[in-house]
């Protein structure tokens, strides 16, 4: 097997170039995406919920596509809204959103697939999020 060497250094430098680009964004979501995670339970407490079904999911999943995170912590979330006294839709929605949706990482996401792909992306992924919660419930349901 014959390794062209020219072409390798052009691909590994074509790399280093890309990812020193998409460090410096993917530091500060990090650190934005951590910050947000802790006001969570901060605003449980503050009454954002409890209001109605539609209200309480479209809040859930509007906060998880600002703070996304780890799947660990966003179980751990979960049980709070459900402690609170959340609708099991807009914890599901929480969940998935949490999961699928990325506000805060759009612009490392940006940098890599373009901003029309990234939006449109989210735009998806956050709308689904609401069907998938409410298609949970009714499937528990039945």
């Amino acid at each position: 097997m014959h390794i062209d060497r020219e072409r390798l250094g052009k691909s590994l430098n074509q790399t280093l170039r890309s990812f020193s680009r998409l460090l410096p964004v993917l530091v500060g979501v990090l650190l934005l995406a951590s910050l947000v995670a802790q006001l969570i339970p901060d605003l449980i407490r503050m009454g954002l919920f409890g209001h109605d079904t539609l209200s309480d999911t479209l809040v859930a999943a509007g906060i998880a596509s600002v703070a996304t995170g780890q799947p660990v912590v966003s179980y751990l979330l979960a049980g709070e809204l459900q402690r609170a006294g959340v609708e099991l839709v807009a914890v599901t929605a929480f969940l998935t959103a949490w999961i699928t949706v990325g506000v805060i990482s759009l612009p490392a996401e940006a940098v890599m697939l373009g901003w029309r792909f990234a939006l449109w992306r989210n735009l998806i992924a956050f709308l689904l999020s609401l069907l998938i919660a409410w298609l949970t419930v009714v499937t528990l349901h039945v």
